[in-house]
């Protein structure tokens, strides 16, 4: 349990909203913009390969699982909002590069 908020790390959630732009020439961010952080991923948005890739890419910047990774809205939406367990707002946009 973590002593200043008496919660275990895997209770901890974030919600981040994505903007994933698809068909790009590489994985990355590339900043910020209105609270939403922008993501070029290589995958097309073709039967969740975009998804599946964002989910991938951003649990591996996180240096998490990809199950505490997880698309709660926006599937078939550039824009998503993605929950990440385990991890508070302040670290996640620390790893995040923001």
């Amino acid at each position: 349990m973590s002593p200043k908020t008496g919660r275990s790390a895997s209770q901890i959630k974030t919600d981040i909203k994505v903007r994933v732009v698809p068909r790009s020439s590489r994985n990355q961010i590339i900043g910020v913009e209105d609270g939403i952080f922008k993501i070029k991923l290589t995958a097309p948005p073709v039967d969740g390969k975009a998804n599946k890739a964002l989910i991938e890419f951003l649990a591996k910047k996180l240096g998490l699982a990809k199950g505490s990774v997880e698309i709660v809205s926006g599937e078939r939406s550039r824009q998503k909002s993605v929950r990440i367990h385990g991890l508070p707002l302040k670290k996640v946009s620390t790893l995040l590069g923001t």
